[in-house]
């Protein structure tokens, strides 16, 4: 008897030793109470610095979606499918639409503020027999949506930067190889804001976020003042189809596919929850304020823009690709004067292309943390003292360089993962609403949060499924011309080949190795 009362406090006492040593840990990595019982929660250990505060978290998110600039440098798709009307109303509907999708997003960061984000959340809410295979299939599309949308947006800052050369040397004949080059040399940089510099890139996102506010009014001040305007009913009510659609209602609906681009991204920050302080009251509110601000700098900014840009017939054409950098020179009529405004987006983007790797690492980190890759292992390992996911990191960096290679063969091919990115994001959104509004459905109970909807909750999940589900379907099957090599929706292709290969491993490997994180209402019951 005696024994096994001794048995007892010798259990009680290590218990109550390990929960002292994580509770310490936590506090070591600069986390609080709250992030403690949260990572608990999630049956996680605390390995990553909380170095994030709220304002590094909203610089964080503003820069990575960098919604007016990216405005900006896809408008020329919305000019040809629906003109300057479609441009304004398409992107005051989408605006209107992922705020639905924001705030689904906001709640279940706060129900679980985890770097897995979507497919961790699919395996909480899913029914048990879905669970692990829903969450695996998630997992893999959303490393594949940000893995190609950081080379798609490191293509675009490339893409730009050719942009200004043909500019003030109207003789350059852009290559492919150099746009691949400067790919590889963008992410680079980048490489070393997440390695060296990961210690100071909350500091560094704040200040960018100085940046890119700064930056808008330095970018529409000059328009303001100096641009000629259009015609207030030409902007706001003529509709235009230059992509040969059969309708114009046909062409304003593919002419949404720009501002979907440029307003993505909602889950950004989440993928940081577990370096953000206090991580599931200031995450959601830095994503809601992020979805204010950006939202409304990028509305402002395409309103200003459609008035400037004098005949969309003409500024459709400029040799520069970009008919944003010939509305600059036409305003200015000065190389230089253009070259400084355009330059204030080419470092608000590659800012935004430092926060990306940030995002894209930690996701691939969390998703091989529970066995769902290839060499998770090797990409899971968290190098001691540097408390960043290094190899994630490393490995992101060689899939953008291969992906980089495709532009030497195809521009078109290429281009498709920019549209590839999209639709793979916007499935992980639908699939993770999906199984939570069943659970809502249900009457289940959900895992406590700092920051809720209220009973407006399942309103707003449906809302926003259901706008997905109408974009998501012009995304991944946007109409085509008669199918070439140039036409072919190279898309589907892609995404399928990724898709076949993730189920097979997951039949001969992952089925037996993936460990879907657990359910958190049933480890409290």
């Amino acid at each position: 008897m005696d024994n096994e009362i001794k048995n007892n406090i010798a259990e009680s006492s290590s218990v109550e030793a390990n929960d002292n040593f994580e509770l310490q840990n936590i506090s070591k990595l600069g986390g609080t109470n709250n992030d403690e019982h949260d990572m608990a929660m999630l049956g996680r250990t605390q390995v990553l610095n909380r170095n994030f505060r709220f304002i590094s978290t909203l610089g964080f998110a503003c820069t990575l979606m960098s919604t007016w600039e990216i405005a900006l440098m896809t408008s020329l798709f919305g000019l040809l499918n629906g003109g300057t009307a479609g441009l304004i109303w398409g992107y005051l509907i989408v605006w209107v639409g992922y705020m639905l999708v924001f705030a689904t997003i906001a709640e279940m960061a706060s129900m679980a503020p985890t770097s897995g984000g979507q497919y961790h959340w699919v395996s909480e809410f899913a029914p048990a027999r879905y669970q692990k295979f829903l969450s695996y299939i998630v997992g893999w599309t959303s490393v594949l949506g940000w893995q190609t949308g950081l080379a798609s947006l490191t293509f675009l800052v490339g893409t730009m930067i050719q942009g200004l050369i043909i500019l003030d040397n109207p003789n350059y004949i852009p290559e492919r190889w150099q746009g691949t080059l400067l790919v590889i040399a963008i992410t680079a940089f980048c490489i070393i804001f997440n390695t060296f510099l990961a210690k100071k890139l909350p500091m560094i996102e704040g200040m960018v976020l100085i940046i890119h506010i700064v930056g808008f009014f330095a970018v529409l001040i000059p328009l303001w003042i100096l641009a000629p305007r259009n015609p207030a009913k030409e902007v706001f009510t003529e509709f235009l189809n230059l992509g040969g659609w059969s309708t114009t209602g046909v062409a304003f609906m593919v002419g949404l596919l720009s501002p979907i681009y440029t307003l993505i991204g909602a889950d950004s920050a989440v993928h940081m929850s577990e370096e953000i302080k206090d991580a599931s009251l200031v995450l959601p509110r830095a994503i809601m304020w992020a979805a204010g601000i950006n939202g409304t700098m990028g509305f402002i900014m395409i309103i200003t823009f459609c008035f400037c840009l004098g005949s969309v017939f003409d500024i459709i054409q400029s040799p520069t690709g970009y008919p944003f950098i010939q509305v600059f020179f036409n305003v200015t009529q000065s190389n230089a004067g253009t070259c400084i405004m355009t330059a204030i987006l080419i470092v608000n983007i590659t800012s935004a292309c430092i926060s990306t790797v940030a995002t894209v690492s930690r996701q691939t980190w969390s998703f091989a943390r529970d066995k769902g890759l290839p060499f998770s292992s090797f990409i899971s390992y968290v190098k001691p003292g540097w408390n960043i996911p290094l190899n994630s990191v490393l490995i992101t960096f060689t899939i953008t360089t291969l992906l980089s290679l495709i532009n030497i063969g195809s521009t078109v091919a290429f281009n498709a993962i920019g549209s590839l990115a999209v639709s793979a994001i916007l499935g992980t959104y639908i699939i993770s609403f999906t199984v939570l509004i069943f659970r809502r459905l249900r009457k289940e109970p959900l895992p406590a949060r700092r920051w809720t909807l209220g009973r407006y909750g399942i309103f707003v999940n449906i809302g926003a499924v259901l706008f997905l589900l109408v974009v998501w379907v012009f995304v991944f099957f946007p109409l085509q011309t008669p199918v070439t090599l140039a036409t072919m929706n190279w898309n589907v292709l892609i995404f399928g080949s990724v898709m076949i290969f993730a189920v097979v491993y997951y039949l001969f490997i992952g089925k037996n190795t993936y460990s879907a994180p657990v359910e958190l209402v049933k480890r409290n019951l």
